[in-house]
């Protein structure tokens, strides 16, 4: 099998089948066959609406994270978040993708 194992902190976390493996996995374990959701890309908001990054510390507290945990899932330093958080500093695109991501803004992850 074909399997992708990815680890985060030394410890596997997640594993990647291919489809046909995956669907022969389900099959053999008495599973029907999972609907296929693809992901269409949406319109983002225009830029009036879109929470700025001001706002960022209340929306990740509406996830119910802590900063540590938002920077470690982004891949930043707490202290970088917080910077980012107090308007000192403005993401670039990989971090504003990735904070879209965790905290489910659509249009972060588009070029400002």
């Amino acid at each position: 099998m074909g399997i992708q194992v990815i680890s985060r902190d030394g410890q596997p976390e997640y594993a990647v089948v291919p489809w046909e493996q995956y669907q022969a996995l389900l099959k053999a374990a008495g599973q029907g066959e999972p609907a296929v959701v693809a992901h269409t890309p949406t319109t983002p908001p225009d830029n009036a609406s879109l929470p700025s990054f001001s706002e960022l510390a209340r929306l990740r507290e509406g996830k119910g994270l802590t900063p540590e945990q938002l920077a470690r899932s982004v891949g930043i330093s707490p202290v970088y978040l917080s910077l980012i958080e107090s308007g000192e500093r403005q993401p670039d695109a990989a971090i504003r993708r990735s904070l879209a991501w965790e905290l489910g803004v659509v249009g972060w992850s588009e070029s400002s």
